[in-house]
């Protein structure tokens, strides 16, 4: 185990959560439920075979060998999550990658990251333990740093006319964004116990052979597919209103083929997050229930950083601005002392 190099590896997966939405700033003529559902599948059906298939030595004989009570609840919560991901992406097309995933993921880290010890009754005993103290007290400054981005992004919120909204986020609404991220944050921290319904999975895949850095990835086949499952429908639904399904043919064949390059990159990175968090958690040791809120911290950071850069913080003030670079400091001391703890945890 090495907690250090678990918090990198979340790092990694944090930024490339935060960079998927990136490339919807270039496609062209696409209604966003035809960008969404061609990103989710390059994400949620191509991405996860082919990592199983590159790190594990028999994916299809590991899940034919697993529990079916723990395949089956793995997909039943990937399904919830993945009606919490489609609103969560609702929310970032009417907030902003700042405002949006400040929002959303506060709510996901506070659901995932408690939620697991409570069930498996291990929460107790870390006020006993000094490590386990440590990782509480990085658990309640990550929640802190959350309420400080969510803080500027209610400053902005009061602050700009719609007007000045609209310049940087197109379809600006904060009421559907606002109820889209509440909503979505609670139901994406359903990923957290897909993963954890899919323990023995990665223990039948460790047992095959596969390196214990790569153990979740059968697991995200079938939580994948249930996320994929709940977004497919709801975006052929807003196909079927918007009458957008001419979309996947359009012309120009240039402005087509650009289109759907951007949407697998968008994909591949959305994957990343995943397969990169899979990782961190093999390394953050006994109390790796912290890899969650370290994940959403890290995907907070990044998130703010791009609408920096997107320029979605353009026209507000000094102090609205002071409050979310405060924010993200404060998460960044939250991986630290998560990290910390972890390491405090390992045998010397």
């Amino acid at each position: 185990m090495n907690p250090f190099l678990g918090v990198f590896l979340h790092a990694v997966g944090g930024f490339s959560s935060a960079s998927f939405y990136v490339p919807i700033h270039k496609v062209r003529q696409w209604a966003w439920e035809t960008y969404w559902v061609t990103l989710g599948f390059v994400a949620w059906v191509v991405m996860p075979q082919v990592g199983g298939f590159l790190t594990t030595p028999d994916l299809w004989g590991i899940l034919r060998q697993s529990a079916g009570s723990s395949m089956g609840w793995s997909y039943l919560f990937g399904v919830l999550w993945g009606l919490g991901g489609l609103t969560c992406g609702l929310s970032l097309r009417y907030m902003g990658l700042s405002l949006g995933q400040s929002i959303s993921l506060g709510f996901c880290a506070a659901f995932g990251t408690l939620i697991p010890p409570v069930f498996e009754g291990t929460a107790g005993k870390l006020i006993h333990e000094t490590a386990g103290r440590v990782v509480l007290l990085g658990i309640l400054v990550c929640l802190a740093g959350i309420a400080l981005c969510g803080w500027a992004g209610m400053l902005k919120e009061r602050r700009l006319t719609d007007a000045q909204k609209r310049e940087a986020i197109k379809d600006f609404s904060f009421v559907k964004g606002f109820t889209f991220a509440v909503f979505g944050g609670i139901m994406s921290a359903c990923m957290a116990f897909a993963i954890s319904a899919g323990k023995p999975i990665a223990d039948a895949a460790i047992a095959a052979g596969t390196d214990k850095v790569f153990s979740n990835n059968p697991t995200y086949v079938l939580a994948m597919g249930g996320g994929f499952t709940t977004n497919f429908i709801a975006t052929m639904i807003l196909s079927a209103r918007n009458k957008s399904f001419g979309n996947y043919t359009l012309r120009p064949r240039a402005t087509l083929v650009s289109n759907y390059v951007l949407a697998f990159l968008s994909g591949l990175m959305w994957y990343g997050q995943f397969f990169f968090y899979g990782m961190g958690t093999t390394q953050m040791g006994k109390y790796d229930f912290a890899s969650w809120s370290l994940h959403m911290a890290f995907i907070i950071v990044f998130s703010n950083l791009w609408g920096v850069c997107l320029k979605e913080w353009r026209l507000v003030d000094n102090r609205t601005r002071g409050v979310l670079w405060f924010g993200i400091l404060t998460l960044i001391a939250s991986t630290v002392l998560i990290g910390y703890g972890n390491s405090l945890a390992e045998p010397t």
